[in-house]
């Protein structure tokens, strides 16, 4: 059953929220700060997304980006895609959007509590991704150590780049991000190949590790075999999301089915063994 924001509100109905603050990420991503016109927490839990809507305009399923330990707002990493994002791109500070959920299948928190915990992220999957890291951040007794590695198409892809600086010194964390590719142009002096080869660097024990996978189709099949070459080969121990294709949020128009599953309550987070054995799921 979709999450309500609260007891009387009805998940079909926008709730109104007031854009904080508008950051650039990188020229075609925003990063926004929101909060609840009726106030209260959004509620959200790590993995969830939120259907956002401008008035005239369609409606968009966006995954939240920060953790519910941050309170008093919530944010939203957004990609310049169509008409709904490129109308958000134009927003300012003090402006209104609809907010329905929060929605969806989060992250399994307690199947990676006391765990060796390997979040992986490719292009656009850090935003979400970001909201377990941030919660990893601000529970750090929860898990054993966490290890963050994302990979982006070029320097100027990088999402949450001062996020990534302070994540590399964190004691609390090991990280590192790659670039597929660098022009002879840019200043980056980062690692740059496919993101496999920073699995492929690791040491974990196989045995109590959890990894957790958020980026594009075309990047799941490589990775998980990367990780079960680490030894990540038993139930339960790869996570990954699937975000693509939704639409409602609430189970209702059949875009996002895999099958017998919606992405969008079912999901999008997603235990390897549910879905491997489905057509069009990886």
């Amino acid at each position: 059953m979709p999450q309500l924001l609260n007891d009387s509100t009805s998940i079909y109905v926008p709730q109104p929220c007031t854009l904080l603050e508008v950051s650039d990420l990188t020229p075609q991503e925003k990063l926004f700060r929101l909060r609840l016109d009726g106030g209260g927490e959004l509620g959200q839990q790590p993995g969830q997304f939120v259907q956002v809507s401008i008035p005239g305009l369609t409606e968009a399923p966006i995954s939240v980006a920060n953790s519910p330990t941050r309170r008093g707002y919530f944010e939203l990493g957004v990609r310049k895609a169509g008409a709904l994002t490129g109308a958000m791109h134009q927003l300012q500070p003090g402006d209104t959007l609809g907010i329905r959920g929060p929605f969806g299948r989060p992250f399994q928190l307690a199947a990676l509590a006391d765990k060796e915990v390997l979040l992986i992220a490719g292009g656009c999957g850090l935003a979400p991704l970001r909201s377990l890291i941030q919660y990893c951040q601000d529970r750090p007794g929860d898990f054993k150590s966490v290890h963050i590695l994302y990979g982006a198409r070029s320097p100027q892809d990088l999402l949450f780049k001062e996020d990534l600086e302070n994540w590399q010194i964190s004691e609390r964390f090991s990280c590192r991000y790659i670039v597929d590719k660098s022009p002879g142009s840019s200043c980056y002096d980062g690692e740059t190949g496919l993101i496999t080869r920073l699995i492929g660097a690791l040491e974990i024990d196989s045995k109590n590790g959890c990894a957790v996978v958020v980026g594009p189709p075309p990047m799941y099949r490589p990775v998980i075999a990367e990780l079960r070459r680490l030894g990540l080969t038993g139930k339960r121990q790869i996570m990954l999301s699937l975000e693509r294709q939704m639409r409602c949020g609430i189970g209702k128009c059949g875009h996002c089915t895999i099958e017998h599953l919606y992405c969008c309550t079912d999901g999008p987070i997603f235990w390897l063994e549910e879905i491997e054995h489905l057509r069009g799921a990886l």
